[in-house]
């Protein structure tokens, strides 16, 4: 029992999630991919954290 409202909503939530048509910014997007927005790319900071870890390792 009670479970009613909760099912509706998790419907309505699904719908509107199915049928939305979200406003994508494409070029935002391939900045964020090509990397070309000055920030540093996850590879850069992985092989930071491998180097720190290595020292860690070593110590």
């Amino acid at each position: 029992m009670g479970r009613g409202r909760a099912k509706a909503k998790q419907t309505k939530v699904a719908r509107q999630l199915k049928y939305s048509t979200p406003n994508t910014d494409f070029d935002s997007l391939q900045r964020e991919l090509s990397g070309g927005s000055g920030e540093q790319s996850f590879t850069d900071t992985w092989s930071d954290e491998d180097s720190r870890s290595d020292e860690w390792r070593h110590a």
